[in-house]
């Protein structure tokens, strides 16, 4: 598989790239590419919720009213789940563990499943490199207007750049990574990507 590359001003070179189409070029899997969204998602889940049992919550031990002869169900504290504010019978606690596990063999497909549906969609761009001279958001707005994106996009790069990577942290609806934190809620969220000729020989070395 080749890619065009973009130049400068968002125009396709004469430059290309091969890429694998065993990463960028497989069948759309839309199960297993949901099974991926939802185990990343749930797996940044963190336990930050706790409700009482009935031994926790503040009550009475007395019985509410007698056993027999008002109508109303027998009852013995007001702790009970079934009343209000009694305690809860099977509380959310803050040691609660949401992460649901993805083998490697399924993930890596996973992964490739949705590169391969970015190109089919046309929502994958490729550039020589993406890298701004000063630590300047108005510069970083400039270069990207000129590639002609004007939504949100995700952006891959092949090595850490700080002056990238400040110019750009200010701006929510642009997100640039390294080819090496690609995650599948990002690449399946943002609907445009631009990733440098590096990081993607990253990604073919990642899910080979």
């Amino acid at each position: 598989m080749e890619f065009k590359i973009l130049d400068n001003k968002g125009k396709l070179s004469k430059k290309t790239l091969t890429a694998s189409d065993a990463t960028f070029g497989i069948d759309f899997n839309e199960a297993l590419i949901h099974k991926l969204v939802v185990s990343y998602m749930s797996n940044a889940r963190s336990g930050t919720r706790s409700q009482k049992t009935r031994s926790e919550v503040k009550h009475s031990t007395r019985k509410p009213f007698r056993q027999k002869g008002t109508g109303n169900a027998r009852a013995g504290m007001t702790s009970s789940p079934i009343w209000r504010g009694g305690g809860r019978a099977f509380p959310n606690r803050t040691d609660e563990n949401f992460v649901k596990k993805v083998n490697k063999k399924a993930y890596r497909t996973g992964m490739k499943s949705i590169l391969s549906e970015l190109v089919r969609q046309d929502r994958l761009s490729i550039v020589e490199e993406f890298k701004v001279d000063a630590p300047k958001t108005k510069d970083f707005i400039t270069k990207i207007k000129s590639l002609g994106v004007t939504d949100r996009v995700l952006i891959l790069v092949d090595s850490f750049d700080e002056n990238l990577y400040l110019s750009s942290r200010n701006l929510p609806h642009i997100l640039v990574i390294e080819a090496r934190f690609a995650d599948p809620v990002s690449l399946v969220h943002f609907p445009k990507v631009i990733a440098t000729a590096g990081s993607v020989k990253q990604l073919e070395e990642m899910f080979a």
